[in-house]
Protein backbone atom coordinates (compact mmCIF):
# COMPACT_ATOMS: atom_id res chain seq x y z
CA UNK A 1 0.00 0.00 0.00
CA UNK A 2 1.62 3.27 -1.30
CA UNK A 3 1.95 6.26 1.59
CA UNK A 4 -0.23 9.68 1.15
CA UNK A 5 0.97 12.26 0.31
CA UNK A 6 0.34 13.75 3.75
CA UNK A 7 1.92 10.69 5.09
CA UNK A 8 5.41 11.54 3.29
CA UNK A 9 5.20 15.21 4.56
CA UNK A 10 5.00 13.66 7.87
CA UNK A 11 7.50 11.12 7.62
CA UNK A 12 9.81 13.90 6.35
CA UNK A 13 10.12 12.41 3.18
CA UNK A 14 8.84 15.52 0.91
CA UNK A 15 11.34 14.35 -2.21
CA UNK A 16 9.24 11.71 -2.42
CA UNK A 17 5.67 13.30 -3.29
CA UNK A 18 3.97 12.79 -6.60
CA UNK A 19 4.89 16.08 -9.14
CA UNK A 20 0.95 16.24 -9.37
CA UNK A 21 0.32 16.33 -5.47
CA UNK A 22 3.20 18.78 -5.24
CA UNK A 23 1.76 20.85 -7.11
CA UNK A 24 -1.40 20.92 -4.80
CA UNK A 25 0.32 20.81 -1.59
CA UNK A 26 2.52 23.74 -3.38
CA UNK A 27 -0.43 26.43 -3.32
CA UNK A 28 -1.39 25.39 0.35
CA UNK A 29 2.04 26.17 1.51
CA UNK A 30 2.70 28.69 -0.20
CA UNK A 31 -0.42 30.52 1.80
CA UNK A 32 1.51 29.31 4.91
CA UNK A 33 4.70 30.58 3.56
CA UNK A 34 3.24 34.19 3.25
CA UNK A 35 1.65 34.43 6.82
CA UNK A 36 4.93 33.79 8.76
CA UNK A 37 7.79 35.36 9.96
CA UNK A 38 10.86 34.81 7.60
CA UNK A 39 13.76 33.48 9.57
CA UNK A 40 11.08 31.27 12.33
CA UNK A 41 11.67 27.65 12.37
CA UNK A 42 8.65 27.45 11.02
CA UNK A 43 9.23 29.65 7.97
CA UNK A 44 12.46 27.35 7.07
CA UNK A 45 10.31 24.24 7.34
CA UNK A 46 7.35 25.28 5.04
CA UNK A 47 10.20 26.81 3.01
CA UNK A 48 12.06 23.75 2.89
CA UNK A 49 9.65 21.73 2.43
CA UNK A 50 8.73 23.61 -0.91
CA UNK A 51 11.98 23.17 -2.05
CA UNK A 52 11.99 18.90 -1.53
CA UNK A 53 8.49 18.89 -3.10
CA UNK A 54 9.57 20.61 -6.04
CA UNK A 55 12.64 19.34 -6.66
CA UNK A 56 11.56 17.30 -9.69
CA UNK A 57 11.01 20.24 -11.67
CA UNK A 58 14.76 20.59 -11.39
CA UNK A 59 15.35 16.97 -12.57
CA UNK A 60 12.85 17.90 -15.76
CA UNK A 61 14.83 20.68 -16.54
CA UNK A 62 18.32 18.79 -15.87
CA UNK A 63 16.91 16.07 -18.55
CA UNK A 64 17.22 18.23 -21.15
CA UNK A 65 21.06 18.09 -20.38
CA UNK A 66 21.49 14.93 -20.01
CA UNK A 67 24.12 14.18 -22.44
CA UNK A 68 26.55 15.86 -20.22
CA UNK A 69 28.82 13.40 -17.93
CA UNK A 70 27.56 12.63 -14.49
CA UNK A 71 30.29 15.14 -12.99
CA UNK A 72 28.73 17.82 -14.80
CA UNK A 73 24.82 16.68 -14.19
CA UNK A 74 25.46 16.87 -10.64
CA UNK A 75 26.41 20.31 -11.01
CA UNK A 76 23.17 21.22 -12.99
CA UNK A 77 21.33 19.78 -10.47
CA UNK A 78 22.63 21.87 -8.19
CA UNK A 79 22.65 24.81 -10.31
CA UNK A 80 18.93 24.33 -10.78
CA UNK A 81 18.31 23.79 -7.32
CA UNK A 82 19.64 27.62 -6.64
CA UNK A 83 16.86 28.46 -9.18
CA UNK A 84 13.73 26.82 -7.37
CA UNK A 85 15.08 28.31 -4.70
CA UNK A 86 14.96 32.24 -6.06
CA UNK A 87 11.74 31.17 -7.68
CA UNK A 88 9.81 29.93 -4.37
CA UNK A 89 10.83 33.41 -2.59
CA UNK A 90 9.66 35.14 -5.27
CA UNK A 91 6.73 33.83 -5.96
CA UNK A 92 3.42 35.03 -5.01
CA UNK A 93 0.30 33.34 -5.23
CA UNK A 94 -1.44 36.81 -6.56
CA UNK A 95 -0.23 35.41 -10.32
CA UNK A 96 -2.59 33.48 -10.55
CA UNK A 97 -0.35 30.91 -12.41
CA UNK A 98 0.72 27.51 -11.36
CA UNK A 99 4.15 27.10 -9.70
CA UNK A 100 6.30 24.52 -11.98
CA UNK A 101 4.92 27.52 -14.97
CA UNK A 102 6.30 30.02 -12.85
CA UNK A 103 9.58 28.34 -12.02
CA UNK A 104 10.57 26.49 -14.64
CA UNK A 105 12.19 30.06 -16.76
CA UNK A 106 14.26 30.45 -13.41
CA UNK A 107 15.64 26.86 -13.11
CA UNK A 108 16.39 27.33 -16.80
CA UNK A 109 17.89 30.54 -17.01
CA UNK A 110 20.06 29.40 -13.53
CA UNK A 111 21.63 26.12 -15.51
CA UNK A 112 22.53 28.41 -18.70
CA UNK A 113 24.00 30.96 -16.82
CA UNK A 114 26.30 28.37 -15.18
CA UNK A 115 27.35 27.20 -18.82
CA UNK A 116 27.59 31.07 -19.88
CA UNK A 117 29.59 31.47 -16.78
CA UNK A 118 32.17 28.69 -16.69
CA UNK A 119 32.24 27.52 -19.85
CA UNK A 120 34.15 28.84 -23.02
CA UNK A 121 34.60 27.22 -26.80
CA UNK A 122 36.74 29.88 -27.81
CA UNK A 123 40.17 32.29 -26.18
CA UNK A 124 38.16 34.69 -24.25
CA UNK A 125 40.27 36.98 -22.44
CA UNK A 126 40.46 36.23 -18.47
CA UNK A 127 39.39 40.37 -18.06
CA UNK A 128 36.04 39.60 -20.25
CA UNK A 129 35.59 36.58 -18.31
CA UNK A 130 35.40 38.06 -15.44
CA UNK A 131 33.16 41.16 -16.33
CA UNK A 132 30.64 38.39 -17.95
CA UNK A 133 29.83 36.68 -14.64
CA UNK A 134 29.89 40.05 -13.09
CA UNK A 135 27.26 41.36 -16.14
CA UNK A 136 25.31 38.13 -15.00
CA UNK A 137 24.76 39.55 -11.69
CA UNK A 138 24.07 42.88 -12.62
CA UNK A 139 21.55 41.88 -15.02
CA UNK A 140 19.86 39.69 -12.32
CA UNK A 141 19.99 42.21 -9.80
CA UNK A 142 18.48 45.38 -12.22
CA UNK A 143 16.01 42.84 -13.81
CA UNK A 144 14.85 42.21 -10.34
CA UNK A 145 14.94 45.60 -9.52
CA UNK A 146 13.31 47.47 -12.45
CA UNK A 147 10.66 44.61 -13.78
CA UNK A 148 12.59 44.76 -17.18
CA UNK A 149 15.76 43.91 -19.00
CA UNK A 150 17.78 46.87 -18.36
CA UNK A 151 19.81 48.92 -20.84
CA UNK A 152 24.07 48.72 -21.37
CA UNK A 153 24.03 52.65 -19.76
CA UNK A 154 22.24 51.15 -16.50
CA UNK A 155 24.22 48.34 -16.75
CA UNK A 156 27.56 49.91 -16.84
CA UNK A 157 26.52 52.46 -14.18
CA UNK A 158 25.90 49.66 -11.86
CA UNK A 159 29.18 47.95 -12.51
CA UNK A 160 31.17 50.93 -12.76
CA UNK A 161 32.53 50.14 -16.23
CA UNK A 162 32.40 52.34 -19.71
CA UNK A 163 29.27 50.99 -21.89
CA UNK A 164 32.16 49.85 -24.35
CA UNK A 165 33.34 46.94 -21.93
CA UNK A 166 29.63 46.53 -21.44
CA UNK A 167 29.21 45.70 -24.69
CA UNK A 168 32.26 43.91 -24.71
CA UNK A 169 31.27 41.58 -21.99
CA UNK A 170 27.51 41.14 -23.87
CA UNK A 171 29.53 39.96 -27.15
CA UNK A 172 32.12 37.62 -24.83
CA UNK A 173 29.14 35.28 -23.86
CA UNK A 174 29.65 34.24 -27.60
CA UNK A 175 32.35 32.40 -26.59
CA UNK A 176 30.78 30.21 -24.27
CA UNK A 177 30.64 26.07 -24.86
CA UNK A 178 29.85 24.90 -28.00
CA UNK A 179 28.70 21.68 -29.33
CA UNK A 180 28.71 19.81 -32.57
CA UNK A 181 25.75 19.40 -34.01
CA UNK A 182 26.32 15.93 -34.76
CA UNK A 183 27.13 15.36 -30.67
CA UNK A 184 24.64 12.55 -29.94
CA UNK A 185 21.92 12.54 -27.75
CA UNK A 186 21.01 9.24 -26.18
CA UNK A 187 21.61 6.04 -24.37
CA UNK A 188 24.58 5.62 -25.91
CA UNK A 189 23.34 2.30 -28.41
CA UNK A 190 23.23 3.29 -32.34
CA UNK A 191 19.57 2.47 -32.39
CA UNK A 192 18.31 5.27 -29.66
CA UNK A 193 20.98 8.06 -30.27
CA UNK A 194 20.33 11.12 -31.87
CA UNK A 195 21.51 13.68 -33.19
CA UNK A 196 21.93 17.57 -31.98
CA UNK A 197 21.12 18.88 -35.25
CA UNK A 198 17.21 16.90 -35.24
CA UNK A 199 16.89 19.61 -32.46
CA UNK A 200 18.07 22.93 -33.52
CA UNK A 201 16.98 23.08 -37.30
CA UNK A 202 14.02 22.12 -39.40
CA UNK A 203 12.86 21.81 -43.07
CA UNK A 204 12.42 25.55 -44.56
CA UNK A 205 9.26 24.73 -46.49
CA UNK A 206 9.47 28.15 -48.33
CA UNK A 207 12.47 26.54 -50.16
CA UNK A 208 10.35 24.42 -52.72
CA UNK A 209 8.99 27.92 -53.74
CA UNK A 210 12.30 29.17 -54.58
CA UNK A 211 12.40 26.26 -57.07
CA UNK A 212 8.75 26.82 -58.54
CA UNK A 213 9.78 30.20 -59.04
CA UNK A 214 12.92 29.70 -60.92
CA UNK A 215 10.97 27.16 -63.18
CA UNK A 216 8.12 29.95 -63.67
CA UNK A 217 9.77 32.70 -64.66
CA UNK A 218 10.73 31.75 -68.34
CA UNK A 219 7.15 30.60 -69.14
CA UNK A 220 6.00 33.70 -67.71
CA UNK A 221 8.52 35.74 -70.33
CA UNK A 222 6.26 33.25 -72.77
CA UNK A 223 3.12 35.49 -72.26
CA UNK A 224 2.04 37.98 -74.10
CA UNK A 225 1.62 41.52 -72.30
CA UNK A 226 -2.10 41.45 -71.62
CA UNK A 227 -2.26 37.69 -70.22
CA UNK A 228 1.05 38.82 -68.18
CA UNK A 229 -0.97 42.04 -67.12
CA UNK A 230 -4.25 39.45 -66.18
CA UNK A 231 -1.66 36.96 -63.93
CA UNK A 232 -0.46 40.16 -61.98
CA UNK A 233 -3.74 41.62 -60.93
CA UNK A 234 -5.10 38.12 -60.27
CA UNK A 235 -2.25 37.30 -57.80
CA UNK A 236 -0.03 40.24 -57.19
CA UNK A 237 -2.29 42.80 -56.58
CA UNK A 238 -5.44 40.23 -55.33
CA UNK A 239 -7.74 41.91 -57.60
CA UNK A 240 -11.68 39.65 -58.17
CA UNK A 241 -12.24 38.50 -61.61
CA UNK A 242 -14.34 41.21 -61.56
CA UNK A 243 -11.98 43.84 -60.91
CA UNK A 244 -10.24 42.67 -63.26
CA UNK A 245 -12.67 42.87 -66.25
CA UNK A 246 -13.61 46.18 -64.90
CA UNK A 247 -9.52 47.31 -65.34
CA UNK A 248 -9.19 45.44 -68.63
CA UNK A 249 -12.65 46.41 -70.11
CA UNK A 250 -14.05 42.37 -70.83
CA UNK A 251 -16.56 40.50 -68.26
CA UNK A 252 -15.80 38.48 -65.87
CA UNK A 253 -16.53 35.61 -67.73
CA UNK A 254 -14.24 36.45 -70.09
CA UNK A 255 -11.69 36.67 -67.29
CA UNK A 256 -12.57 33.25 -66.06
CA UNK A 257 -11.73 31.51 -69.27
CA UNK A 258 -8.73 33.06 -69.42
CA UNK A 259 -7.13 32.95 -66.51
CA UNK A 260 -8.15 29.21 -66.39
CA UNK A 261 -6.03 28.69 -69.86
CA UNK A 262 -3.45 30.61 -68.45
CA UNK A 263 -3.20 28.58 -65.42
CA UNK A 264 -3.39 25.44 -67.30
CA UNK A 265 -1.01 26.05 -69.38
CA UNK A 266 1.46 27.23 -67.05
CA UNK A 267 0.36 24.18 -64.90
CA UNK A 268 1.47 21.71 -67.74
CA UNK A 269 4.72 24.18 -68.24
CA UNK A 270 5.70 23.60 -64.88
CA UNK A 271 5.06 19.33 -65.17
CA UNK A 272 6.76 18.85 -68.33
CA UNK A 273 10.59 20.64 -66.22
CA UNK A 274 9.99 18.24 -63.62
Amino acid sequence: MHATAEELLEAGCAQEVAPRDARTLSRRFFDRLANLEEGTHEYQYVRNTLIEMNLSLVRYAAGRFRHRGAEEMEDIVQVGTIGLIKAIDRFELTREVEFATFAVPYITGEIKRFFRDTSWAVHVPRRLQEARVELAKANEELATRLGRTPSTAELAELMQLPESEVVEAQKASNGYHAASIDATIGAGNDESDTLLADFIGEEDQRMELVEDFQSLAPLLAELDERERDIIRLRFAEELTQAEIGERLGISQMHVSRLLSRLLLRLRTGLLATD
